[in-house]
């Protein structure tokens, strides 16, 4: 059964006709925090995008020492910023992106060792 619903946007009004499908009720996840990789012993841990998007600043740099939940990067995805933090205490043996470059999902951006 569809339903009709009235819409403003930018003062124009529309008219849209919305079908209902199916119903559940499902709880919403939240973004899970980037993925950490275990790389060869004594290589350190990798740390890779958790999505695409773009680099817009880099918080440590080679050579920083970082602690659990520190911040490594700031990763732009869907018009939200998005912390890039170290999976454990260490580090930053590497950093593998440049601010203002995009990255896919998986993309290797630092290692902390």
């Amino acid at each position: 059964m569809a339903k009709l619903y009235k819409v403003k946007v930018n003062g124009k009004l529309y008219e849209i006709e919305i079908e209902s499908v199916t119903e559940t009720h499902q709880p919403i996840e939240a973004p899970k925090a980037a993925p950490a990789v275990a790389a060869a012993p004594g290589a350190g841990t990798k740390v890779v995008a958790p999505m695409q998007g773009t680099i817009i600043k880099l918080v440590a740099a080679p050579g920083t020492a970082v602690k659990r939940g520190s911040p490594i990067a700031i990763l732009e995805a869907m018009k939200l910023e998005n912390e890039i933090q170290s999976p454990c205490d260490g580090i930053v043996k590497s950093i593998h992106v440049q601010k203002g470059e995009s990255v896919d999902a998986d993309r290797l951006i630092a290692v902390v060792g």
